[in-house]
């Protein structure tokens, strides 16, 4: 028997959310966000969710609406007496602030787990975390994807000879020496120096660069400053071609203008967060299909580790 089964999109992420309750063979259903004149917004379900397994589907990239919104949307259905309540957040938001890195700041990550939980979601489903201990932020189940699965059919396609994978920063090197290992290429780990956020003062790399085609691989991109700074500094240093594997296009600022005055050949990211510019530099990978087979396994309680390649 199958599950009883209902989607519902967030306004943040509503094609997303669309096209992953198609690939599951489903439909979203009717919610309702009614505003108030001084911003506030109040969350109806139009249709009964009793006795059902909801899956809410939001990014929670800013403004903070977005995450309220999830919020809001969950504290609904545990009052509509719904069985399971899944929050499906494809980029989880405040993820970068998973520790406290200098005194008297908050631990943003931490904060939005207990959120969420506290609001009555039974399970959180997300995509490529800044930190994996951020799972250990919940007492929830945390299915954690990771869009390699998606991202290393584009590298393998492009049969680049001189294969290096590249961590722009110290913190990537996991990630990097992880698809290094799957692809059987060299690893280089870039080191740079910040003085504030969002800008890169001084950086350096470790490894053999010249003569080699780079990907760079990162869990997002946000201005772009860190990864173009690198792709600049090694092209300088002989590398024959820089690419960058980015899941969530963050692309705030003027990310557009410096990925493309860059000497990036191109930048790779998913939809996780709806972009109205792409073309140019920038391609797109399509995540519904990956979330979706991952829903189905949960509901029919099977193994979801045939989808994780690294």
């Amino acid at each position: 028997m199958e599950p009883q089964v209902k989607f519902f999109a967030g306004s943040a992420t509503t094609d997303l959310a669309r096209q992953i309750a198609e690939a599951y063979g489903s439909s979203l259903g009717q919610v309702k966000r009614i505003p108030f004149s001084d911003g506030e917004f109040q969350i109806s379900f139009e249709e009964s969710v009793r006795g059902q397994k909801v899956f809410l589907v939001q990014s929670t990239m800013p403004p903070a609406d977005s995450l309220m919104e999830l919020l809001l949307m969950i504290d609904a259905a545990k009052r509509a007496s719904a069985e399971e309540i899944i929050a499906v957040i494809p980029y989880y938001g405040y993820a970068r602030q998973d520790r406290k890195d200098q005194p008297r700041v908050a631990i943003g990550a931490k904060l939005v787990a207990d959120m969420l939980a506290v609001a009555g979601a039974t399970r959180v489903m997300t995509m490529d975390l800044h930190a994996d201990q951020i799972q250990g932020f919940f007492d929830i189940p945390v299915d954690h994807l990771y869009a390699s699965t998606l991202f290393m059919p584009h590298i393998q396609s492009l049969n680049l000879p001189s294969l290096t994978i590249a961590a722009p920063d110290m913190g990537g090197s996991k990630r990097a020496n992880a698809y290094a290992k799957y692809l059987k290429a060299e690893l280089v780990i870039c080191y740079k120096q910040r003085t504030k956020a969002n800008q890169v003062d001084h950086m350096t790399a470790i490894g053999e660069i010249e003569g080699r085609n780079i990907v760079l691989v990162d869990d997002m991109i946000d201005t772009g400053g860190t990864l173009c700074k690198a792709a600049d500094m090694m092209m300088e240093r002989g590398a024959l071609s820089i690419r960058a594997i980015c899941t969530h296009g963050v692309l705030s600022g003027k990310a557009y203008d410096n990925i493309q005055n860059s000497k990036l050949t191109e930048l790779i990211i998913t939809d996780t967060i709806p972009k109205r510019m792409q073309g140019g530099k920038i391609k797109v990978v399509p995540v519904a299909g990956l979330f979706a087979k991952v829903v189905h396994n949960i509901l029919h309680h099977e193994s979801i580790s045939s989808h994780f390649i690294v």
